[in-house]
């Protein structure tokens, strides 16, 4: 059989593979580059894994449903660098599994956050955001703040980010539950925000 355009619109069976094939291929040739560029998948100067606080902290961001109406990916665009700050690069997200880009953003892009308010500031907003922002919309998040964390699984969660390139040691693995001895769970979502975006903070 001649493939001609016609004879391939007739053939439904043929049409579905050929156009899954054509799928396949589009796909493996804009993504397999991407592996062999560094600037993908080495990490960019200053970037560490999160440690166990800040690790549960955006556990706790990801339960929440943060990532619902907050992006954390800065396009490269004009208006978005001058709100927010340097455009986010892969290099930032080699060790956020997942990661938290985006498109939706009922509140601010948050991947630049770090460092911009007190943790007093954030304790506010997430207690009541209207005492610091009027117009807010978002919830209160105060029972946070009485809820103490479950250290019981941060081992197993940093051993299970180890097998997918996340580089934690041993040492780091077994002490891990003693830096959350006392902390809530407010104390460690803020310290996960606050430690967002801050290795390209000031770069421009």
């Amino acid at each position: 059989m001649k493939l001609t355009h016609d004879s391939i619109e007739r053939n439904v069976g043929l049409l579905i593979v050929l156009t899954v094939l054509t799928i396949i291929w589009g796909g493996l040739v804009e993504i397999v580059p991407l592996f062999f560029q560094n600037a993908t998948t080495q990490p960019v100067d200053g970037l560490k894994p999160y440690d166990p606080v800040r690790l549960t902290g955006r556990d706790i961001y990801i339960r929440e449903g943060c990532y619902n109406c907050h992006s954390q990916m800065i396009r490269p665009f004009r208006a978005e660098t001058e709100r927010y700050g340097h455009y986010s690069v892969a290099g930032e997200f080699v060790y956020d599994h997942p990661f938290q880009w985006g498109s939706k953003r009922t509140g601010p892009d948050l991947h630049r956050v770090g460092g911009r308010y007190s943790d007093d500031w954030h304790r506010a907003h997430l207690n009541n955001p209207r005492d610091v922002v009027p117009e807010s919309n978002m919830p209160a998040y105060a029972f946070l703040g009485k809820t103490p964390v479950n250290a019981s699984t941060i081992g197993a969660k940093m051993s299970a980010l180890r097998m997918v390139g996340v580089p934690y040691t041993d040492a780091e693995i077994a002490e891990a539950g003693k830096q959350l001895e006392g902390k809530t769970e407010l104390d460690v979502l803020v310290a996960y925000l606050q430690g967002l975006g801050i290795e390209l903070k000031g770069a421009k």
